[in-house]
């Protein structure tokens, strides 16, 4: 049975991650970001018979002794610790270049100390920022439209240095938009829902024209676990995406049929990104990801979002939001 780690693990994706690995056999440990509260972020919410049987490791990604000494035993890494919300990159730069630059530069200096077997490091569409053609594919330029993907950027090309200067075994995982319970509201379908369940007549949102590829949190756990199941995808940068797209305007009026359907949209200047920061389009290639691997895409956008719906609908799970708030 493979040892696990999962940085991040108490976050959105890594969470939902973290819960399949165990249901499917895996060893698992959890590395968790380290507060006063004993907070395991999302993990506290896994079913008692999940949680049970992952190992916890409370620290700080920024940390190198601390990635090392969660690392050791471990044959695997999906490393997905990283800030990621594009408004907060925007004053608080050296916080995202210290986690997501260092942190990664972390993991990969421990796995190469460790002769870890696996790395596969988190990366985002966001790297492309507004797409020259579509469907993006993995030869698609790289644009940092924001400091949040400028980062990103940099982490992936480090992990690409040290899979040619040093032959360690790192895989780049790319998801597209994706969605699904536990989002933060710093994601657009969790502003939207929140704000149509807590009985807003009028929801804020920024530039309704953008498009995005949305893919649920499900298919893009399965894509990692697929990719790092695949020999093939060593040394590769791979898509996760449903290859269609939406924009956020269409977006936001299918969630106001699903919820209410009396509600309309106000824009909010607040919530609009500089013009040259906004990402116009995305609609990612996922031909790469089917020919390396078995992955195949099992939610359709109305079966995720129903899903979706029915997470928030529960008065636990929604009071740990703030509607009334542009969160950042």
């Amino acid at each position: 049975m493979k040892k696990i780690l999962v940085t991040g693990a108490d976050g959105f994706i890594g969470s939902h991650l973290t819960e399949e690995l165990v249901k499917q056999g895996y060893d698992v440990k959890a590395f968790v970001y380290y507060n006063s509260f004993n907070s395991w972020g999302w993990i506290d919410s896994l079913p008692k018979e999940i949680k049970t049987k992952i190992e916890i490791f409370s620290g700080d990604i920024r940390d190198p002794n601390g990635v090392r000494t969660a690392m050791e035993g471990c044959d695997t890494v999906f490393h997905l610790a990283a800030l990621i919300g594009i408004p907060f990159s925007y004053h608080s730069q050296d916080s995202y270049i210290d986690t997501n630059i260092k942190g990664t530069l972390n993991v990969l200096q421990a796995a190469r100390l460790l002769n870890t077997e696996r790395v596969l490091v988190t990366s985002t569409s966001e790297v492309y920022g507004t797409a020259q053609f579509v469907p993006i594919d993995e030869k698609h330029p790289f644009q940092g439209q924001s400091p949040y993907s400028a980062t990103k950027i940099g982490a992936d090309r480090i992990a690409e240095s040290f899979y040619r200067s040093f032959e360690l075994p790192v895989t780049i995982v790319r998801p597209f938009n994706t969605y699904g319970p536990r989002q933060s509201a710093r994601a657009v379908i969790p502003t939207i829902i929140i704000q149509l369940l807590s009985g807003y007549k009028k929801i804020k949102l920024g530039d309704l024209l953008p498009t995005r590829d949305l893919i649920f949190v499900k298919d893009i756990v399965n894509g990692f676990i697929e990719i790092a199941k695949s020999e093939k995808t060593i040394g590769e940068e791979i898509n996760v995406a449903t290859q269609s797209e939406i924009s956020i305007g269409d977006l936001a009026r299918k969630l106001i049929k699903m919820i209410n359907p009396e509600a309309k949209i106000k824009q909010d200047k607040e919530r609009i990104r500089p013009v040259k920061s906004e990402v116009e389009r995305l609609l990612g290639s996922n031909e790469k990801l089917k020919k390396l691997t078995n992955w195949k895409q099992k939610y359709s956008l109305d079966e995720g979002l129903k899903e979706t719906i029915e997470w928030f609908k529960k008065p636990d799970n929604l009071k740990g939001y703030k509607p009334e708030i542009y969160n950042v």
